[in-house]
């Protein structure tokens, strides 16, 4: 049974984005019966999307309450009514109405990026949740295959023929869906609470933001701006357009496995340096070749970074899994509903997506330089975790012998507290049993070699003495200059005894 969840739970999804992008699909035969003013026709093909991103931190919270498989079976269930109702529909506003409620077949994303890994271990997430990810071609699918049954039998038996998938699906959950998932059930505010003042989540809502809304833009706008501006006519556009969805969604678990074998930060350094080129490129409109290769890359990135990015939220969040999935995947449908606007705005301004493009480079590059800014902060968390940490005592302090850094161990081991201390010079510590000669001796070798290490009887702040194994390490700058010096000791006073 567990080892079904994974193909159930991608196709699941596969079947939720199917639905989620029915309007848009069928538009050009919904165009024939309903009469749709061209300023509504990008409204109602983003409306799917504010429902299907909001409603994904709740569903993601649920998934670890009550499981993914009573989520799944709600979600579809409540599906049944909008795809209905759509197929019924005579007015914009039914569209309207239908399409908002159909984002619920987007909001099951969080489900699975908050179930499935909690079958297998750590260092399978990226790759889990990558394979998940490969449900986005439900998009594809939809987009490419519901014309064509449109032209033989119309878009409203079409869209009827989608509540039979959602039947077969909500049978397929009822009898092979895991009804002994894990349950996590810390109440919802608790868990907003335990992340929502992590900086982090919204630097990974961002990245989301970003390498899934691009997903959707080039998704949306690429036919067009090739028969546009490059005079391709509908097929070779549309053909085109299906190898970019290819591209972004098949390496998206080549993303998350890549991110279980290396530094996930270092592989986003990596998709966002190319984003960046990519979208420059773009934006001086090269010819065809130039304009496929940047796409291509973008497909690259997009699909790589997408796997990478699932990989991070469990490592940061994993008590808060849930919570954590929901909010960054919700940012990343806001991503697919903000840059279509943005690129139709542009263009009907300028006429032009050069802007665009060079908007999408600058962001890019911002996420670049915060990337770089979170690799450097973990390794110097690194750092500290592991100076705090230590048993041994640490003190650092400056070329005149001020100290500007002690750890903990310091503290239990001398008495002195942090405050106390910095500002004062290792002589506070001196006990006055060894002679001006071995301190002069010391600092001749630490002076000629760089480090020391010896006995020596050291005073705690009560004022008893205990002797300790010392060693004294000069840190230099890139010119050989000492900077600094380091002390690490340890008390061997009973060992002594």
């Amino acid at each position: 049974m567990k080892k079904l969840q994974l193909p159930l739970q991608t196709a699941n999804l596969v079947i939720g984005f199917m639905v989620w992008v029915i309007i848009s699909s069928l538009l050009p035969f919904i165009q024939e019966d309903i009469t749709i003013q061209p300023e509504s026709i990008a409204i109602l093909t983003a409306i799917p999307v504010v429902l299907g991103s909001i409603l994904r931190i709740p569903l993601g919270y649920l998934a670890n309450l009550v499981g993914a498989r009573i989520v799944f079976i709600i979600s579809f269930v409540l599906l049944l009514f909008p795809v209905f109702y759509i197929s019924e529909a005579s007015t914009f506003t039914d569209l309207v109405i239908g399409g908002l409620f159909i984002g619920i077949g987007g909001a099951v994303f969080s489900v699975g990026v908050t179930s499935l890994p909690k079958y297998y271990s750590k260092e399978k997430h990226g790759l889990i949740n990558g394979v998940y990810g490969v449900g986005n071609i439900g998009t594809a699918i939809t987009t490419f295959a519901a014309p064509v049954i449109a032209t033989q039998v119309g878009w409203e038996v079409t869209v009827k023929l989608y509540l039979l998938l959602l039947l077969l699906f909500i049978v397929l959950n009822i009898f092979i869906g895991d009804r002994h998932e894990q349950k996590v059930k810390t109440p919802i505010v608790e868990q907003i609470k335990g992340v929502y003042k992590n900086d982090k989540l919204w630097l990974f809502s961002m990245f989301y933001f970003i390498t899934f809304g691009s997903f959707v833009a080039f998704t949306v706008y690429l036919p067009n701006f090739l028969v546009g501006n490059f005079g391709l006519d509908k097929v070779d556009a549309g053909l085109r357009t299906a190898g970019f969805i290819a591209v972004a969604t098949l390496l998206r678990p080549v993303g998350g496995w890549l991110g279980d074998r290396f530094k996930p930060l270092t592989l986003l350094i990596g998709v966002f340096g190319i984003y960046t080129i990519a979208a420059i490129i773009l934006a001086f409109s090269p010819s065809i070749g130039l304009y496929t290769i940047g796409s291509i890359a973008i497909a690259i990135s997009s699909g790589i970074g997408n796997g990478v990015i699932f990989k991070l939220v469990p490592m940061y969040f994993n008590k808060q899994a849930g919570i954590a999935n929901g909010i960054v995947s919700m940012m990343g449908g806001l991503g697919g509903f903000f840059p279509p606007l943005i690129l139709a705005s542009v263009y009907s301004i300028t006429s032009h997506y050069a802007i665009g493009f060079m908007l999408l480079s600058q962001i890019t590059l911002a996420s670049l330089i915060l990337v770089i800014w979170i690799y450097y902060q973990d390794r110097l968390k690194i750092s500290n975790d592991v100076f705090s940490s230590t048993g041994q005592g640490i003190m650092v302090t400056q070329i005149d012998g001020k100290v500007i850094a002690v750890n903990p161990s310091f503290s239990t081991l001398t008495g002195y507290t942090e405050d106390e201390i910095i500002g004062q010079t290792p002589a506070v510590l001196k006990s006055g049993k060894q002679s001006a000669e071995f301190y002069q001796k010391m600092w001749q070798e630490i002076h000629a070699n760089g480090e020391w290490q010896g006995k020596i009887w050291n005073k705690r702040k009560d004022g008893t003495l205990y002797l300790e194994w010392l060693n004294i390490s000069t840190i230099k700058d890139e010119t050989g200059e000492p900077i600094r010096y380091v002390g690490t000791f340890s008390d061997i006073t009973e060992v002594k005894k």
